[in-house]
């Protein structure tokens, strides 16, 4: 909507009658019962001044006067449409809620790039913030940024981090992780992203344990060849499982003692050992 149709929109709003109470209630009934679309019309374009009058209110987010306008008539419209004229509430009075709820989700959607604001606390923060800070800023006070924190948090029952960290989101616009920062030596412009630290493996490391783990599972697999059926067992269940069996048990299961189990273990053990040092001296030669 460009500023001549804005401005005509504002002056019709305007020159708009405002309406009775019992005219209201009329309208608002016609509607309800008989979906009078003429009944809905008058009462929106009545209570168009209200739209206008709270969009003025969400001005300095930056964003489009007429866009807010158009947000708010579509929050007018659900307050209309969930309106319960029988109990003795003035239109404008719960359309006020409605209106202010449209506009304030639209600035939360478009006013970053970011979502913020997904919780009521930081909501009323991120509404309120700026009107709570101008009004500290009033007082004879000389207020440092952690006690004007500390003030703002207790006002609006938030934490004290999230105070700093949303003042920190409104001092600045968003910026681009692929903004160049400046040219390096080779004349190609570095860029933010180039900065970020990431805790990740680099690629040829996670390339190379990845090879070094296929290569110990073949030695494995290759000395475990070596070892007797019951050996092979008992290293089965007891070293290679997430949950390794007691020596008890797997005693009961082999109907042996749980000592014998573990001398067998540990024969089994060295066994490996010598295998994998034989087909691998480099093995021992590392260690």
């Amino acid at each position: 909507m460009d500023d001549p149709a804005r401005r005509s929109m504002i002056r019709e709003a305007m020159k708009a009658p405002y309406l009775a109470r019992d005219e209201e209630h009329d309208l608002a009934v016609r509607w309800r019962e008989q979906h009078d679309q003429q009944a809905l019309h008058r009462i929106t374009v009545a209570h168009m001044r209200l739209v206008i009058s709270m969009a003025s209110r969400f001005r300095h987010f930056g964003l489009s006067m007429s866009d807010l306008i158009q947000e708010g008539h579509i929050g007018l419209l659900e307050a209309a449409a969930r309106f319960e004229p029988n109990r003795q509430v003035r239109f404008s009075t719960y359309a006020t809620w409605w209106i202010r709820a449209s506009m304030q989700d639209y600035i939360l959607r478009n006013w970053s790039i970011v979502r913020g604001g997904t919780s009521s606390a930081q909501k009323a923060l991120f509404f309120n913030l700026r009107r709570l800070r101008a009004r500290l800023a009033q007082d004879s006070r000389v207020l440092s940024n952690d006690d004007l924190y500390r003030e703002v948090s207790a006002a609006l029952n938030v934490a004290v981090a999230d105070v700093a960290t949303m003042d920190a989101r409104l001092s600045g616009p968003d910026t681009s992780l692929n903004a160049p920062l400046s040219a390096n030596s080779e004349g190609q412009s570095a860029e933010r992203m180039d900065l970020l630290v990431s805790d990740a493996p680099l690629p040829d490391e996670v390339v190379g344990e990845a090879i070094d783990t296929e290569r110990r599972q073949s030695w494995l697999k290759s000395a475990l060849t070596t070892l007797s059926d019951r050996e092979l067992r008992i290293i089965h269940e007891r070293r290679l499982q997430d949950e390794g069996a007691t020596l008890e048990a797997l005693g009961a299961k082999l109907g042996i003692s749980k000592e014998r189990v573990r001398q067998i273990e540990g024969r089994a053990l060295e066994k490996l050992r010598d295998a994998l040092v034989r087909q691998h001296p480099e093995i021992a030669s590392a260690a």
